[in-house]
């Protein structure tokens, strides 16, 4: 199968024959794949999404060797062909996205005979990565990405969790930085699979993490701000929680120098205070101690 970047991965040859299970009604993720599929010889079925007795039907009848759609959907056919004795026994490949695949399903899915393979993609651009049988995902040879601290823009270390930005310079559609609003985070190391190309974790979570505190939207933009105002800060994680029946923020400030603790944080109180219209607490904590989760604003309500 070709993904985005004319990559062959995933296991599909030319001929085999692919169930399309994703919507061909006004979302891109059944042409996407069908494109794909084209480019190397390979039949599709625009089955589309539901009409389990009909999907087996036609899989006992035109026999396709890979399914194309959300994990879960797959479980369902195979459990309904199960129950009604129907001939699944074709289906060999998954290639899966737009839900979450834990492994325990992954797991159960090979034991039925499914070997299933995810990627990660949006609407604006196609398919950004995929697995390959290495470590997380390798990165589409057609888009330059990059991993930034959510509503920054800046980049951050490989390793680090961040927002995905993604340029692609397609004459047809160019998009340059296009903010996914997705975390995941620059996978280092060398791979077994050969290939060369940069590879990420894979989906981590939302970058979009604005929340209301006392009615009032804080942003992480605003704790942005906030470090360029105080650049001795290394990292900044505003936490919001309940005290009784009351919003309270915290800000997390990360410096190596104890000493220097409490004029920090009296320094940033005030800026949280200037920047968000709301007072807060400020902990200086230790160099390296907050979470590598990409959370600038961890809402714990």
């Amino acid at each position: 199968m070709e993904f985005g970047g004319g990559s062959p991965c995933g296991g599909a040859r030319p001929a085999d024959v692919i169930l399309n299970t994703f919507s061909y009604h006004l979302t891109p993720a059944a042409f996407i794949f069908e494109g794909g599929a084209e480019a190397i010889g390979c039949p599709v079925i625009p089955s589309g999404p539901g009409n389990t007795a009909d999907q087996l039907v036609a899989i006992a009848q035109y026999r396709p060797r890979v399914y194309v759609g959300v994990p879960d959907f797959l479980k369902i056919l195979l459990d309904k062909a199960d129950e009604a004795g129907a001939d699944r026994s074709s289906l060999e490949i998954g290639m899966v996205t737009g839900a979450a695949l834990p492994e325990s399903l992954r797991a159960e899915l090979a034991a039925r005979g499914v070997a299933v393979s995810q990627c990660y993609g949006t609407a604006d651009l196609g398919i950004v990565a995929f697995e390959d049988g290495g470590a997380g995902m390798v990165v589409s040879e057609n888009i330059i990405l990059e991993i930034v601290r959510p509503g920054t823009g800046e980049p951050v270390p490989d390793g680090e969790v961040g927002e995905i930005l993604v340029t692609r310079l397609d004459p047809d559609y160019p998009l340059v930085r296009f903010a996914t609003g997705d975390l995941s985070a620059i996978l280092t190391g060398a791979t077994t699979t050969g290939r060369t190309n940069r590879r990420i974790k894979g989906w981590m979570g939302r970058a979009d993490q604005a929340t209301k505190v006392k009615g009032m939207f804080v942003r992480p933009e605003q704790v942005a701000a906030i470090a360029r105002a105080v650049p001795e800060a290394l990292r900044l994680r505003l936490e919001v929680s309940r005290d009784g029946e009351q919003d309270r923020m915290r800000l997390l400030a990360e410096h190596p120098d104890p000493a220097a603790a409490q004029a920090l944080g009296d320094r940033l109180a005030d800026k949280l205070a200037e920047i968000t219209r709301l007072k807060g607490a400020v902990e200086v904590v230790a160099a390296g101690s907050l979470p590598n989760d990409g959370k600038v604003i961890a809402d714990l309500r």
